[in-house]
């Protein structure tokens, strides 16, 4: 009895690892597998029965996920795109939502309508993971890209809410009036809150300044944005989804150099770490939900799983097809875009947060669950694994671009430094030996920029050879790094370089500046 916990913990822990080690060697996304897992230690008497309490599920795997999101969203790419984002977060996500209530209200008899559109808010929005992870590995155009994380921010709080009301019509009768005033004030609330921590957040921020409390600090942050706002009756999505985008993009908000790599680290783990639980979970109590829906027809529950799937991948590959077209503001997206648009709108982690949330005692919330654990596996399963074939048969791509931009990137920071190293020789700041040894170190890296057109380590055989006579000038390197980071922001306000450059160049100087400037080696 008493080896029951570890073996239970070691079971989890392995549900956790191998379908990624597997997911990499069949080339089938992780989530896939992650259930199946989940489902066998499911049977383990330490876990048979587990029933995870939906207030831990919206209040400790939602905060991080959306913070993380938020935070990480182009700001310049999203604005140039903002009419398709909208179009697709606000308009698909309602419509998806309110047709999926009427679809299964209709196949269920007797289901409650908030019950029905509780079910249509959990899978009405996308997970971007699966997808933009695909169409970076086969070299999409990066505005789809960009494109697809918008929509998923946003429609994240658009489901949330919807959800929040169907809750609200659950536990009583609730007007098209209350529904509209109570909408008002839970968005407005939202995202005055959301404007408020991040102010409080990029001004505490400056007191800290050793890598481990800003870590912490940034883990705190969305909890501190979600919960409260909670309490208080407003949408804690919005005001962490404002939260995460305002530091994102606020000097203050980001993490020093010395905390970004391992900031980075953290929060790649944890969000994998959090995804992948909620998709364990779901495998470990898919027996239970398979228990309680047993006594429905299985051709029921067939078709109402059909009827689900199919209102959600025609629905929108129909609204990208007709509604997108028509758009005009700013550049235009072809056809075969909008197709891939359509065939990547796959489910993922919030759908099983939303709906793992549904409250116990709520009518039908087995089968709700057994609904959305269908999209989820079905959109994954068919369409994650197919989209990659599906650019190629289209032929959508720009890798040519993206390397172009890359390297015009480079040589522009290149070209900074060495710049900002003749104004101190010129100024006697640096003695001549000095500043000879840094220039010739980056003029071979501008020459391999210019010969392989972005296709740099950021440190060679040149830069090892020098790294000693480097060390004895800290002050200098930092110096450079930070013309370089500059000349980076510049580039990207200036619409050179998108964010994803920025971001990658970014954390090539933060290692650079860590081995060369912490190290000294």
């Amino acid at each position: 009895m008493g080896d029951q916990p570890f073996l239970a913990i070691l079971a989890f822990g392995v549900a956790l690892l191998v379908p990624g080690v597997l997911s990499k060697r069949l080339n089938v996304p992780g989530p896939i597998l992650l259930v199946p897992f989940g489902a066998v230690v499911g049977f383990l008497p330490a876990l048979h029965g587990l029933h995870v309490q939906p207030e831990v599920v919206l209040n400790v795997f939602l905060p991080p996920l959306i913070y993380r999101a938020a935070f990480l969203t182009a700001p310049r790419e999203s604005r140039q795109d903002a009419l398709p984002i909208t179009i697709l977060a606000v308009g698909l996500t309602s419509a998806t939502a309110l047709c999926v209530m009427v679809a299964v209200g209709l196949a269920v008899p007797g289901l409650p309508w908030a019950a029905a559109l509780a079910l249509g808010a959990a899978i009405a929005p996308t997970d971007p993971v699966a997808a933009t992870s695909v169409l970076q590995r086969v070299g999409a155009p990066r505005r789809l890209v960009t494109i697809l994380e918008g929509e998923s921010l946003l429609n994240d709080g658009v489901a949330l809410t919807l959800f929040g009301l169907a809750l609200s019509g659950l536990s009583g009768e609730v007007t098209v009036a209350d529904g509209v005033i109570e909408l008002l004030r839970v968005v407005c609330g939202g995202i005055l809150y959301g404007l408020a921590v991040a102010w409080v957040i990029g001004k505490v921020r400056r007191v800290f300044h050793d890598p481990g409390s800003q870590i912490v600090l940034s883990l705190l942050t969305p909890f501190v944005a979600y919960l409260p706002a909670e309490h208080f009756g407003v949408s804690g999505v919005l005001a962490t989804i404002v939260t995460g985008f305002v530091l994102g993009i606020s000097p203050q908000g980001v993490l020093q150099p010395a905390s970004r790599l391992s900031g980075q680290v953290f929060w790649r783990v944890l969000s994998h770490l959090l995804e992948s639980t909620l998709f364990v979970l779901l495998g470990v109590q898919i027996m239970d939900v398979f228990h309680e829906v047993r006594d429905l027809p299985w051709t029921q529950l067939a078709l109402t799983a059909l009827v689900a799937m199919a209102v959600v991948i025609v629905l929108r590959l129909a609204w990208t097809a007709l509604v997108l077209a028509p758009v005009r503001l700013g550049r235009p997206i072809e056809r075969r875009q909008r197709l891939v648009l359509g065939w990547a709108g796959m489910r993922g982690a919030i759908t099983l947060a939303i709906a793992l949330s549904i409250p116990l005692d709520a009518p039908n919330r087995a089968l709700l669950i057994f609904l959305a654990a269908c999209v989820v596996l079905v959109t994954l399963g068919v369409q994650a694994t197919t989209l990659a074939p599906v650019l190629r048969r289209l032929g959508v791509g720009e890798p040519q671009e993206e390397v172009q931009e890359d390297a015009t990137a480079r040589e522009a920071l290149l070209e900074a430094a060495l710049a900002r190293l003749d104004e101190l020789a010129a100024d006697d700041k640096v003695d001549d030996r000095t500043a000879e040894v840094f220039r010739q170190l980056f003029e071979l890296r501008l020459d391999r920029v210019r010969e392989v057109l972005g296709d740099l380590d950021g440190d060679g055989e040149g830069a090892d050879a020098d790294a000693g006579a480097e060390s004895h000038h800290v002050g200098l390197r930092r110096e450079l790094i930070r013309a370089q980071r500059d000349k980076l922001r510049h580039l990207y306000r200036k619409g050179v370089i998108g964010a994803d450059t920025m971001r990658k160049l970014d954390h090539e100087l933060d290692v650079e500046e860590r081995r060369r400037v912490s190290g000294g080696a």
